[in-house]
C-alpha cells in the first residue's frame, strides 16, 4: 500500500537525518541494539531494522513504525540472537516510504554475508544507480544506501575493507556508515566528517553510535569520536583504525548543535545543551528585545530560549506548552483538522503571557507556516507584543547531505528579508543570530568564510562537495521518486 505523502505544510522543521546503531562482542546485541535504536529515535521515525549474527546466520528484523512498537516484543529480539548487531533508524531523505527501503540493507557476497546501514545522502547517487543499471546491476531499493552496495560487488579488490574503500572513493556527499560482516562491524566516517558517529565501550563490547545518548542508555563509556575519513573494524582482537582517504578540512554539520543531536549528547567533543545555550546568550546580545518574559518554542528552543533569558535578564517561561502524543493521531486528518495545523502539538499558556511582551525563541525558520501559527497562537491568547528571535542564521539553501529539506524557492529566507519576513509571520520583530554568533556559540572566534569550520550550506550556499546530481540537471527528489508508486 502506498505511504500517505509528507507535507511541509503539517511540520515546518527541516526532517531529522538517520541514526545508526552497531555493537559487538555482547551476548544480547539486538536488545542493546534496540535501545540505542530508541535513544536515536529522534533522527528518524519512519521505520527501523536490526541486523544480527550469531556465529552462522544471519538474522533480520525490519518494519515500519517507532522502535517501541516496533521491537518491544520478546519474540522479536529472541528471533535476532547473536554476539553482533547493526541498527537503524530511518527518515527517507532518499528513497520512497517502503518496507524495501528499510535498513539495514543485507547482501551475500563471495566472501560472506555483509549488512550496512547509512546516515546521510550521496550527491552522485542518481548518477551511479544510472550507470551501476546499464551495466547489469537489478536494484531492489530506491534508497541512496544501495548504490554503495553494487559497487562493493562490482569492486576487483581483495579484501571487504578495500573493497569498500574502493565503493566509498566513488561517492560524493556525506555519510556515516555501520556494517556488519561474519566476524566484524565496521564504522566509516567521510572524509569531511559531516555526519556524526562515536565509539564507546561497555565492558568487553564495543559500540558504535550516531551520538553519545544512544551510549548512556545502554550504559555504555564514550570512548571518541570516529574520525573524518577513519575506518574502525572492531573484531575479536579488539578495535582497528585505518585512514584510507584522502585528508580533507573538516567540514561537520554545524546544525548538529542547532537542532538534530539530542541535547543530552556530546557532539564533537561539546556538549550539545550548553552549545544551544551559548547560542542564546549570544542571540541576547545581538538582538535584544523590549520584553516581560522569554518563552521557547517547545522542545526545540528551550535550551536556547535559557540562555538569551539568561543573558537578557529577563524571566523564562513556558508560554507554550507541547503536546508529546500527537505522533499519530487518532482520527484521519481531514482538511479541517488539518488546519488546526499547530495546535495539535503546541497550546498557548494564557495565563503566562496575557497581556505581556514576549520574545519566542525557536531553532529555525524553514517555509513560515509553524511560525506564523504560533504567533497567531500566542496573540490570541492576549500577548501585548511579540518578538520572535531564531537560534540559527536564515535558512536560505537546500541541504543535500541527508537532512530533509524543502526545494530552495520553498523556503522563506530565500525569498523574502528579514523585515518582510517580520511582516508575513506577523512579529513585532524578528532577528536571527549571525553567522559569526553561531560559530562563537560552537567555540570559533568567527566564521572564516575562505575555510568554514562546519558545514553551514544551508545558510550560505557554500557545500563543501559537488552536487553532482543537482549539477546535472537532476531534480532533489527525483532519485527518491522512481519506485514511489511500485508497492
Amino acid at each position: 500500500m502506498k505511504q500517505p505523502a509528507r507535507t511541509w505544510a503539517d511540520d515546518d522543521h527541516p526532517h531529522e537525518e538517520c541514526g545508526v546503531f552497531a555493537i559487538f562482542g555482547h551476548a544480547d546485541a539486538a536488545a542493546h541494539t534496540a535501545l540505542g535504536l530508541h535513544a536515536l529515535q529522534h533522527r528518524g521515525q519512519e521505520a527501523a531494522g536490526i541486523v544480527a549474527f550469531d556465529g552462522h546466520h544471519f538474522h533480520a528484523h525490519r518494519a515500519t513504525g517507532l522502535i517501541g512498537d516496533i521491537f518491544s516484543r520478546r519474540s522479536v529480539i529472541e528471533g535476532l540472537p547473536g554476539h553482533a548487531a547493526i541498527g537503524h533508524n530511518r527518515y527517507a531523505t532518499t528513497g520512497a516510504s517502503m518496507l524495501r527501503n528499510v535498513q539495514p540493507l543485507f547482501a551475500d557476497f563471495a566472501f560472506g554475508g555483509l549488512a550496512i546501514a547509512h546516515n546521510g545522502n550521496l550527491t552522485n547517487a542518481g548518477t551511479l544507480r544510472r550507470e551501476l543499471v546499464g551495466r547489469g546491476c537489478i536494484f531492489q531499493s530506491t534508497t541512496d544506501t544501495e548504490v554503495i552496495v553494487h559497487l562493493i560487488a562490482r569492486s576487483e579488490k581483495a579484501t571487504i575493507i578495500d573493497r569498500l574503500v574502493d565503493a566509498l572513493n566513488r561517492i560524493e556527499g556525506a555519510w556515516s556508515l555501520v556494517a556488519l560482516l561474519d566476524d566484524a562491524i565496521i564504522g566509516v566516517r567521510d572524509p569531511l566528517g559531516v555526519r556524526p558517529l562515536v565509539i564507546g565501550r561497555l565492558g568487553e563490547a564495543w559500540v558504535l553510535a550516531s551520538e553519545s545518548c544512544a551510549l548512556d542508555i545502554i550504559g555504555a563509556d564514550l570512548v571518541r569520536d570516529v574520525d573524518p575519513g577513519e575506518v574502525v573494524l572492531i573484531d575479536a582482537n579488539g578495535l582497528t583504525s585505518l585512514h584510507p582517504f584522502e585528508p580533507a578540512p573538516r567540514r561537520a554539520c554545524i546544525f548538529e548543535y542547532v537542532y538534530f543531536a539530542r541535547p543530552d549528547s556530546v557532539v564533537g567533543g561539546r556538549g550539545v545543551y550548553d552549545v544551544r545555550k551559548r547560542i542564546g546568550e549570544e542571540l541576547a546580545i545581538e538582538a535584544p528585545a523590549p520584553a516581560d518574559l522569554v518563552v521557547p518554542v517547545p522542545d526545540s528552543g528551550v535550551p536556547a530560549a535559557i540562555g538569551y533569558a539568561q543573558a537578557a535578564d529577563l524571566p523564562f517561561d513556558l508560554g507554550i506548552i507541547r503536546n508529546h502524543y500527537v505522533g499519530r493521531t487518532f482520527i484521519e486528518p481531514s482538511d479541517q483538522i488539518r488546519h488546526l495545523g499547530v495546535r495539535l502539538k503546541h497550546n498557548a499558556n494564557r495565563a503566562t503571557i496575557e497581556g505581556r511582551s514576549v520574545v519566542l525563541v525557536d531553532d529555525s525558520i524553514v517555509r513560515g507556516t509553524t511560525s506564523t501559527k504560533i504567533v497567531e497562537m500566542v496573540r490570541a491568547a492576549g500577548a501585548a507584543a511579540v518578538h520572535m528571535r531564531i537560534a540559527s542564521p536564515p535558512t536560505t539553501h537546500s541541504c543535500y547531505y541527508g537532512v530533509d529539506t524543502p526545494e530552495r524557492e520553498a523556503l522563506l529566507a530565500a525569498r523574502y528579508d528579514v523585515a518582510e519576513m517580520a511582516a508575513l509571520i506577523g512579529v513585532d520583530s524578528l532577528a536571527f543570530i549571525s553567522m559569526d554568533g553561531l560559530y562563537r556559540a560552537v567555540g570559533e572566534a568567527h566564521r572564516d568564510r575562505s575555510r568554514p569550520a562546519y558545514c553551514d550550506a544551508c545558510f550560505s550556499g557554500d557545500y563543501p562537495t559537488r552536487l553532482v546530481d543537482a549539477e546535472g540537471g537532476t531534480p532533489r527528489d527525483q532519485f527518491s521518486l522512481m519506485l514511489e508508486d511500485v508497492e
